[in-house]
C-alpha cells in the first residue's frame, strides 16, 4: 500500500487539532482548557501541537478568525438573495440569530470565550466587533441611498446593531433554561429597524410573547397575584 503523504498527514493532524480546540474551548472554557487537553482530543502528543501552534493563544487566534469567516460567509450569501435593501438588512440580523441557535458551540466561541480570555485577546475582540459593526454599516449604507430611511451616522448605529446583537446571544448563552434564540427575531428585528428610522408600515405588527414568557429564559414562574399576596400578608404566610 502507499504511504500517506506526509504533507496530508500533517494537514490532517492540524485540523483534528483545530476542532479539538474548538470543543474544548466552548466546553471549558479558554483560562481552563490547558494544551494537554486538546492534545489528548486530537489524539496527538504536545509536541505535535507545538508543531503547528507556538501557543495556545495562537490556537484561540485562529479559531476566532476562522469561525468569524464562516458566519460572515453565512451572512454575505443570505443577503445576496434580497436585492431590497432593509430586507438585505433583515437577512443579516436573522442569519446570525439563527446560525447561532444551531450553532451553540460558534457562539460560545464568539461571545463568551472572546471575554473570558481577558485582556490577552482585547486587541482580537475588538477587531471582530469592528468587522461585524462594519458590515452592518454596509447594509444602512444600502437603506439609506436608496431613501428608505432618512441620513442617520450608520457608523454609531451599526455599533449600537452589533451592541444589542451581542447583548441578546450572551444573555441566550448564559441562561440556565434557554429559550430559542430565533424566539428573539421578532422583537430584536423591530427594534433595530425602528432604531434606522425604517417606516413602522414596512416594520409591521410585533407580536408580544406569551404571559409569563421572558426571554432568555424558557420558562418563568408566574407572578403571584397581588390580591393573592395581600392574603398571604395577613395570613402570615
Amino acid at each position: 500500500m502507499p504511504r500517506p503523504d506526509a504533507a496530508e498527514q500533517s494537514r490532517s493532524r492540524r485540523e483534528r487539532i483545530l476542532d479539538a480546540a474548538f470543543h474544548a474551548f466552548a466546553t471549558r472554557g479558554y483560562r481552563d482548557t490547558a494544551v494537554d487537553d486538546i492534545a489528548g482530543a486530537a489524539e496527538t502528543s504536545k509536541g505535535g501541537i507545538y508543531f503547528h501552534f507556538p501557543t495556545k493563544e495562537a490556537i484561540f487566534r485562529e479559531l476566532m478568525e476562522t469561525t468569524a469567516d464562516k458566519l460572515v460567509a453565512r451572512v454575505e450569501r443570505a443577503v445576496a438573495l434580497e436585492t431590497d435593501p432593509v430586507s438585505r438588512a433583515e437577512a443579516a440580523i436573522h442569519t446570525v440569530l439563527t446560525t447561532f441557535a444551531g450553532h451553540r458551540t460558534m457562539a460560545r466561541l464568539l461571545f463568551l470565550d472572546t471575554m473570558g480570555a481577558g485582556r490577552v485577546f482585547q486587541a482580537e475582540t475588538n477587531a471582530l466587533h469592528a468587522r461585524f459593526a462594519g458590515l452592518i454599516q454596509g447594509y444602512l449604507d444600502d437603506t439609506v441611498q436608496a431613501g428608505v430611511i432618512p441620513p442617520i451616522d450608520t457608523r454609531i448605529t451599526s455599533i449600537a446593531w452589533f451592541g444589542a446583537i451581542n447583548e441578546v446571544v450572551a444573555r441566550w448563552l448564559l441562561a440556565d433554561d434557554a429559550a430559542r434564540l430565533e424566539d428573539a427575531y421578532p422583537a430584536l428585528r423591530a427594534t433595530l429597524l425602528r432604531s434606522a428610522g425604517v417606516p413602522q408600515d414596512r416594520i409591521g405588527s410585533i407580536p408580544l410573547p406569551p404571559a409569563g414568557w421572558a426571554f432568555p429564559e424558557m420558562t418563568r414562574s408566574p407572578a403571584v397575584p397581588a390580591a393573592a399576596r395581600g392574603a398571604d400578608e395577613e395570613s402570615g404566610g
